[in-house]
């Protein structure tokens, strides 16, 4: 990284990586944080590079979708904190399912608002935060460790205490960054990216495109600059770099090759030769990209 002066910010750091510079940054047993919702605007160039790296026994906090699937095919997830775990247009990830169906890792399954409080929490550095979700559920029953707390005024309701979700370190891809680690979407909904940045130790962005600071508020209004760089330890550019989820308006959800991703996964022979085309131990982006160019040709 380098500093580099700006008129009127003082010096800002140039914080652009490589994929696997940012893998390099991660290591075993850490809590890990990855943005995006179910199939949609998933890290997952990022989280291909860290299926091939040694990492492994991981705490993985996600609105999960096939990030959470191929991380627990790989078995490196040792428990899983999540609100859901889905393709989207196929309902439950199937990986996730075969992975929870024989015990392969621990589970803390909250209601999706209660993911959120807690986010919220962990960015504000909160131990917990109160909410309504989760009482009168079997939230509570299936997260004996979950707590209540009573309102300290007149009312005195009840509520749960949702623990902070704090992150060691987070991973999001967004449509647009520049080199200082600003991040901008582009699409129809932020995902809480920038709650995933805020509640973890160092965040690192992916992207379709690297532009100057400039360019972000060209186009697009000064709302959609969801992610500030004070918060991003790292950015890196990375076109196509949630396929095969999507990440609209550059390009949409894959469906054609998820559902190849979804099929290969319900038998270990499939999953096997899936594996070894798409994502061998020996690959990178740019052979994992001629394979997936090379399929859709073969699927004319």
């Amino acid at each position: 990284m380098t500093e580099i002066a700006g008129a009127g910010t003082g010096r800002r750091t140039d914080k652009t990586m490589t994929v696997q510079e940012v893998v390099s940054r991660l290591s075993s047993g850490m809590t890990l944080g990855i943005g995006g919702w179910g199939s949609r605007r998933k890290p997952m160039a990022l989280v291909r590079a860290l299926l091939r790296s040694e990492i492994t026994d991981l705490t993985v906090v996600a609105y999960g979708g096939p990030d959470v699937g191929l991380l627990a095919a790989a078995g490196k997830i040792r428990k899983l904190v999540a609100a859901f775990t889905t393709l989207d247009s196929i309902p439950l990830e199937p990986h996730f399912r075969a992975a929870r169906q024989r015990g392969a890792f621990a589970l803390m399954e909250v209601d999706e608002a209660m993911f959120m409080w807690g986010l919220h929490a962990a960015a504000n550095r909160l131990p917990f935060l109160p909410v309504r979700a989760g009482i009168g559920s079997d939230v509570m029953r299936v997260n004996p460790g979950l707590r209540t707390v009573a309102s300290p005024y007149a009312d005195g309701e009840e509520f749960v205490a949702m623990p902070a979700l704090r992150m060691d370190a987070a991973l999001v891809h967004l449509n647009r960054a520049d080199r200082f680690g600003n991040g901008q979407y582009l699409g129809p909904d932020p995902y809480f990216d920038d709650l995933f940045c805020e509640a973890a130790d160092s965040a690192y962005v992916s992207c379709e495109r690297l532009v100057d600071t400039a360019e972000l508020t060209a186009k697009a209004a000064p709302q959609t600059l969801l992610v500030t760089r004070h918060s991003v330890t790292g950015v890196v550019e990375t076109p196509n770099g949630a396929h095969f989820t999507s990440c609209v308006p550059d390009h949409p959800r894959d469906e054609a090759f998820q559902k190849a991703y979804a099929t290969a996964a319900a038998d270990p022979d499939a999953w096997a030769a899936f594996s070894e085309r798409f994502l061998p131990a020996r690959g990178d982006e740019k052979s994992y990209w001629a394979a997936v160019r090379t399929w859709h040709e073969e699927q004319k």
